[in-house]
């Protein structure tokens, strides 16, 4: 295999995807890639993945590279942090099988990911799953004793000006499938009209559909700032000691926010938030429920989220995957009795009429002389 593009590279996946070019080369150090970001570099039509850490670990069968490999993209495995320093932005550098060139030179080797590896690869890290369960319980159960006063006590609310008391809120996490979710739901969102949070990203994803969040709640680290200039109120997350680095940020824009304390994620925090402003009912769209999921964010336990569902748990409708459940595709059957229904009171009609008799007595007395009959 032969490649030769400008490269692109960053830490993180999710600040590289916001500026890399069709056909550009993307060179991460993402652990266990996961779906998100997969199919973020995918929509950013790139020509190749470098990656300074391994796409697959072993720990967990993460689904990133399948994605990556269904895609038509190139795969370089583990070649190591010394890349960041052999390449800057924008420099034209070219793949040769396993290699990685620039100026003539060779910068990089790793292992290229195929079909075949990919699958030996996911079953050897389902067999650790099991292990990996262990610790994940473990952990969740040891933290949710230390959180606990997360739920049972009464933490200091933001004072916000939304009124969410007795309404439906949508909280919308640009998690795994939240196009598919958001697109299945549209009709309710345009119906009921609930309040929309946006949890970070989720605020773009939201905007992405045509609808402006109300409130975006998080630490503004992966939302635009077409994101928070659109939102009417925002709510920072800020750590149990009051520290809020992204309140900073917020604030370079010329914006006003509150701040939360407290543990847990921010999506953790939107649905408390809405739970205790009164919320009717509270619909998740792309938040994380699974343990994949939690270790996809590099997360060994999910113990906040875990007590914030015990105490919603009443309120919450979790729309993760109901565009598996309903799709709302119309069906031929369908829109052969539609046009059907359409025709009879025109045939009625047609009977009945003088004019129309007339009509139809021409057309057939045509008919017959085009085809000599």
């Amino acid at each position: 295999m032969y490649i030769k593009a400008k490269a692109q590279l960053d830490k993180k996946t999710k600040n590289l995807v916001k500026r890399i070019r069709p056909g550009e080369i993307a060179i991460i150090d993402h652990c266990d890639l996961d779906e998100v970001a997969a199919e973020s570099l995918v929509n950013a039509k790139v020509k190749a993945v470098v990656n300074a850490s391994r796409f697959i670990s072993g720990k967990y069968p993460n689904q990133g590279p399948q994605i990556l490999f269904k895609a038509g993209i190139y795969m370089l495995d583990d070649v190591g942090p010394g890349i960041f320093n052999a390449v800057k932005n924008g420099d034209e550098i070219e793949i040769i099988d396993n290699e990685v060139h620039r100026n003539g030179n060779v910068i990089a080797k790793g292992m290229v990911l195929t079909g075949d590896v990919i699958s030996y690869m996911q079953q050897e890290a389902q067999r650790n799953l099991e292990e990996e369960l262990d610790k994940f319980i473990e952990n969740t159960l040891e933290y949710a004793k230390k959180e606990k006063y997360f739920i049972t006590e009464n933490l200091p609310m933001p004072a916000i000006k939304t009124r969410i008391r007795n309404r439906h809120v949508l909280v919308v996490v640009r998690g795994k499938e939240y196009k598919e979710d958001l697109m299945t739901i549209r009709a309710y969102i345009q119906e009921v009209k609930p309040v929309l949070i946006g949890v970070d990203g989720g605020a773009d994803a939201l905007l992405e559909f045509g609808f402006k969040p109300d409130i975006v709640v998080g630490d503004m680290d992966s939302i635009s700032d077409r994101g928070l200039l659109s939102a009417r109120e925002i709510v920072v997350h800020a750590y149990p000691d009051g520290r809020a680095p992204g309140l900073k940020r917020v604030k370079s824009l010329g914006l006003e926010a509150h701040v939360f304390a407290a543990p847990g994620t921010s999506e953790d925090i939107a649905m408390l938030l809405a739970f205790e402003k009164g919320a009717d009912l509270i619909v998740a769209v792309g938040s994380h429920s699974s343990m994949i999921d939690f270790l996809e964010k590099g997360r060994k336990g999910m113990a906040s989220t875990f007590l914030v569902r015990l105490k919603i748990g009443s309120k919450l409708v979790d729309a993760k995957g109901v565009n598996k459940l309903y799709r709302g595709n119309l069906k031929l059957s369908y829109i052969i009795g539609l046009l059907l229904s359409a025709l009879f009171p025109i045939v009625i009609v047609s009977m009945v009429s003088a004019p129309m008799k007339q009509l139809l007595r021409i057309i057939a007395l045509r008919v017959k002389l085009i085809f000599g009959l």
